[in-house]
């Protein structure tokens, strides 16, 4: 009997150590779950969220398991993780413990920075058991295939850089500006009042308009009114009587100047706004109060019987502030004919430091291609080395043409004329964003807020950094590539097709993004059509095609495209 119970004791013993101490064995991809699966690439970063379903019996009672991540290019290129550590139940440490019998569930997260070359990869846990004094390597575990990197699609290099406009307006304006003040009650124009500097200048820019072939009178407005502290229907009177003996004077001096024009003659019997504001402009001393009491009436009697009381009490209101409102108010419009498109041109073409800095620019607008736009603008900023917006204008093209360098040596020399320029300072943030520096192409093109290419330049970062909710409000109205990118990574699809549909210079990139869309639609046709076009204006997508995750269902009809 004791030997038996012996034996019985040996044999539970046995039990028990195997189960403390066996090797773990190989962990099926059966128990392991990735989510996202395929990986997604967002802000850059690959992020994931792993679930490991350790079976019964599976993780023995005094080992430790260290789980790592790693993302596995198919060039061979390795990404690490950081590791994560489980132990058996009879395993002293602070680590997650999973149960022999039952085993358990262990889930954590992990992220890896992407690169282009791990659109085509595969997500594998390396697992390292120890027991005692031995460590050994259970077999690599697959969790995952690819990385959809549509995200990264987006490109600086597909933005609008920011171009200083030129202010040229072919015609332009200038008013000339003369009171005539006529005595208390008086509707007789004093010939000291067609005397004065104002009026002299009027006299003398209207007659320059028979001369001069690039000027003409646009119009002559008027307006006659009568100081309000007497009735209204003698300010009527006077304001009309003001009137004629204004525009008998005007139409003398059209006629002497042999200058034909218009005169728009305006009457206002009171004019209590005019009142107002001389009296809030002056310094007399109870001037709150005036304008307090007037605004108490309506009644123009009461308002009358007012005046008459405060210019009373006032002397300061019936000497200086009322007869400023007896008078006739002249303003000539004179327009100023600039040059035509074709005047300019030709004038560029003999002598182009004769044009304005805004004709130049103007004229280097008319042209119908960049490389026609150069050599202009090199010599813009030889004629006007202060004005930066030649040589912003010049650094663009540079851009466009992918001479990133050139571009960025010129937008240097930008600042270093105008520190603040806006355009300058979102056009070096693209150059940061060309470069993959992110961070400092979110500031430089946040310095450019002014320019009106912000909200693309500025949607691009945030497409590009996975906020594409706020990147789709930044685009804005633009239809581009990029704002497409953001309305795919958001999961709005049709509104991705309607801005692509909407492109003004579709590209390779365009019908490749419509090829995406075309996949997660499960439209294996327009998958196919989409990328024959978008391998034919840009053979270099094919390769691309080929790795990207988003094609993986359709890789036996696009290979060979």
């Amino acid at each position: 009997m004791k030997k038996l119970l012996y034996s019985l004791m040996v044999v539970l013993f046995a039990v028990v150590a195997t189960s403390c101490s066996k090797k773990m064995g190989e962990l099926s991809s059966d128990y392991v779950y990735c989510n996202p699966s395929p990986l997604v690439e967002k802000g850059g970063k690959v992020d994931a969220t792993v679930t490991v379903n350790f079976p019964a019996k599976f993780f023995p009672k005094k080992a430790t398991l260290t789980v790592t991540p790693v993302l596995v290019a198919a060039n061979g290129a390795e990404q690490k993780g950081q590791p994560v550590y489980y132990q058996g139940e009879k395993v002293k440490g602070n680590d997650p413990v999973i149960d022999y019998k039952t085993g358990g569930n262990a889930t954590f997260k992990t992220s890896f920075d992407y690169a282009p070359d791990y659109a085509k990869s595969g997500l594998y846990l390396d697992l390292k058991a120890t027991a005692g004094s031995k460590t050994y390597d259970l077999p690599r575990v697959k969790i995952a295939d690819g990385v959809v990197a549509t995200e990264s699609l987006a490109s600086a290099d597909n933005v609008t850089p920011a171009y200083g406009k030129d202010n040229f307006v072919k015609d332009t304006f200038r008013k000339y500006i003369a009171t005539m003040i006529y005595e208390y009650q008086s509707t007789n124009l004093r010939t000291s009042q067609t005397q004065t500097d104002d009026m002299k200048a009027l006299n003398k820019a209207v007659a320059a308009t028979r001369t001069d072939d690039r000027q003409e009178l646009d119009g002559i407005d008027m307006v006659s009114t009568a100081s309000p502290e007497g009735s209204y229907q003698l300010n009527e009177r006077l304001a009309a009587g003001r009137e004629k003996s204004s525009s008998n004077y005007l139409n003398s001096m059209l006629k002497k100047a042999k200058v034909s024009g218009t005169i728009m003659p305006e009457q206002i019997a009171e004019d209590w706004d005019g009142f107002r504001q001389l009296v809030s402009e002056s310094d007399i001393q109870d001037k709150q109060l005036i304008l307090d009491v007037l605004g108490r009436f309506s009644d123009p009697n009461q308002r009358e019987a007012e005046i008459r009381n405060l210019s009373a009490a006032y002397t300061e209101l019936a000497d200086k502030i009322l007869p400023q409102l007896r008078y006739s108010k002249v303003t000539a419009t004179v327009k100023n004919i600039g040059k035509t498109n074709e005047e300019i041109a030709a004038v560029w073409a003999s002598q182009p430091d004769s044009l304005t800095v805004e004709e130049a620019l103007h004229y280097a607008s008319l042209l119908d291609n960049d490389d026609a736009r150069i050599p202009v603008y090199e010599k813009i900023a030889q004629i006007y080395p202060n004005d930066p917006r030649a040589l912003n204008n010049l650094a663009g093209i540079y851009y466009k043409k992918g001479n990133y360098d050139k571009a960025a040596d010129l937008w240097k020399q930008v600042k270093s004329i105008d520190p603040t320029n806006p355009q300058a300072s979102l056009n070096q943030g693209l150059i940061a964003l060309h470069n993959g520096d992110i961070r400092n192409a979110e500031t430089l093109i946040g310095n450019g807020a002014l320019a009106s290419e912000y909200g693309e330049a500025m949607g691009t970062v945030n497409t590009l950094k996975g906020n594409y909710e706020e990147a789709i409000n930044q685009f804005g109205d633009v239809k581009t590539n990029n704002k497409a990118v953001a309305q795919i990574c958001a999961g709005k699809l049709q509104d991705a097709s309607t801005t692509l549909n909407a492109v003004a210079n579709p590209d390779g990139m365009t019908s490749y993004l419509k090829a995406i869309i075309a996949a997660r639609q499960s439209n294996s046709e327009a998958v196919v059509s989409n990328l024959k076009e978008a391998i034919k204006l840009d053979p270099s997508l094919a390769q691309k095609a080929e790795n990207d995750i988003e094609f993986a269902k359709y890789a036996s009809a696009i290979t060979g495209l």
